[in-house]
């Protein structure tokens, strides 16, 4: 057996022990549903959990993941919408009370998106997919014409967060669960380098890291 399966089996005995063995609370109320506060809509990095990062405990979290943590518009049509089903299903069926868009540093799909030009575009799938993220790469390109690479890159990282937050708005259930209160939106950004986490504080209409307890999110 490949010690990459290995590893994740030896690690399910871990959890199974730790969870089910005995008289475990947590797992004897899940087994009658979940009933999470917060949906985290965040990359498919490897490095970027956001269980592991807030050290949430199973049904915590309702968790979307993709390339790049973003957020399509509201389109009611009769394709295939998986980020938006899920949505729908967080927001509407489980109620939660917040909305998580969490993004990150050295984010590959942000790399593919700044790199890509009409020549040599993301992938077959891949391409598309960014599109969603154009107009935060539009965003950069206009502010830091003149910028470095990583300077361009975390701006547009973070740009996309807040794309990804209107996107969110356009969905009508959403907005109205907003603006009556019983639903708030985040924007967080997490720098894998340091360890250290940001949210978006719109009264200063900047990344603040979370050290600060006078912020307004």
């Amino acid at each position: 057996m490949e010690e990459a399966i290995a590893k994740m089996l030896r690690g399910f005995r871990s959890f199974r022990n730790s969870y089910f063995k005995g008289d475990n609370a947590l797992f004897e109320q899940l087994k009658h549903g979940q009933h999470p506060k917060a949906l985290v809509i965040a990359c498919s990095d490897s490095r970027v959990d956001p269980a592991l990062i807030t050290e949430s405990d199973p049904g915590d979290l309702f968790v979307i993941r993709n390339v790049a943590n973003l957020v399509p518009p509201y389109e009611p049509d009769t394709r295939h919408h998986g980020v938006s089903a899920a949505l729908e299903y967080a927001v509407r069926g489980l109620e939660v009370e917040h909305i998580i868009v969490l993004g990150h540093s050295d984010c590959g799909g942000i790399h593919a998106l700044l790199s890509r030009t009409p020549d040599r575009p993301a992938g077959e799938f891949l391409d598309t997919w960014l599109d969603l993220a154009e107009p935060a790469r539009r965003v950069v390109e206009e502010r830091f014409p003149e910028a470095g690479k990583p300077l361009r890159r975390r701006a547009c990282e973070e740009a996309s967060l807040l794309l990804a937050l209107e996107n969110l708005l356009t969905f009508p259930w959403i907005r109205a669960a907003v603006e009556t209160n019983r639903l708030a939106l985040h924007a967080w950004y997490f720098h894998i380098e340091t360890g250290r986490l940001f949210g978006f504080d719109r009264e200063r209409d900047d990344f603040v890291e979370f050290e600060n307890e006078k912020l307004h999110f």
